[in-house]
């Protein structure tokens, strides 16, 4: 059965909580949009593929209480199924109107809930979920933080900087920028594990922290490697959303006489 967090965050969204809509949105939009894009193979437009990565999500809520444990699909294989139905829907709603004629949507085939042709996420998929979830839990904490203690943080692991030039720029001590930098990876350690319980519908989903280099259990820190792992995670998904950001413009018209 789903965990009490995912649950929840499901009864958020089916309540029309705009904040779980937004949040559910900022976290995947990215990931969806890049999948969309890559699908359509210039079938269709970038203001499409934002359009039917929104449907996506939308649809997210409709279908939860579909979902067998059982069968053994991951929330990433949820997300990827329900992208490519809206795709393939889109398509077809195009061809037919093309033919002249008008066309129903198709219900959503739940084969995704096993291991379904053709809707099987690809590794570079898969990592691009979870660099949304560990992003996700970054926002958390900065939203959650001292400003001066988030400052630290990034500027310490997102920006590697040493804890001597760190300390110089706030005008404090080494012990002390250790001391909050300690504070922040707790927190955010403690925000991971939030978000990948909500997230993820199987075991192997939660244990991928882990295999990441993101150790969740206190008898498995390494916060060096912890740290080393948030900026690498972090920095590949600003490159990731710069490029699917570029990717989904418009065009603009070129300027008359030129």
């Amino acid at each position: 059965m789903l965990n009490s967090l995912t649950t929840s965050f499901v009864s958020r969204l089916r309540a029309r909580d705009q904040a779980a809509w937004f949040e559910l949105w900022q976290t995947f939009g990215p990931v969806l949009q890049a999948q969309l894009a890559k699908w359509g193979k210039g079938r269709v437009g970038a203001e499409t593929v934002r359009d039917l990565s929104q449907e996506t999500l939308a649809a997210l809520s409709d279908s939860i209480d579909r979902y067998d444990p059982a069968k053994g699909a991951r929330f990433s294989t949820w997300l990827l199924a329900i992208a490519k139905h809206t795709l393939g829907d889109e398509i077809d709603r195009r061809t037919a109107q093309k033919r002249g004629g008008g066309r129903k949507s198709a219900a959503l085939d739940e084969a995704w809930m096993g291991h379904a042709p053709g809707v099987t996420p690809d590794r570079d998929y898969e990592v691009g979920v979870f660099r949304a979830k560990v992003c996700a839990a970054i926002r958390l904490v900065e939203k959650e933080c001292e400003f001066a203690d988030f400052s630290i943080f990034r500027m310490r692991v997102l920006e590697n900087q040493s804890g001597k030039d760190v300390a110089a720029a706030l005008g404090t001590s080494e012990p002390t920028v250790s001391r909050r930098l300690a504070k922040v990876r707790e927190l955010l350690r403690s925000r991971l594990s939030e978000v990948i319980y909500t997230y993820s519908f199987t075991d192997d989903e939660i244990a991928e922290p882990q295999s990441h280099g993101l150790a969740l259990d206190p008898s498995r820190f390494d916060d060096a490697a912890f740290d080393n792992a948030v900026a690498e995670i972090y920095h590949r998904e600003a490159e990731e959303r710069r490029r699917v950001a570029e990717a989904t413009l418009e065009p603009r018209p070129p300027r008359r006489g030129t």
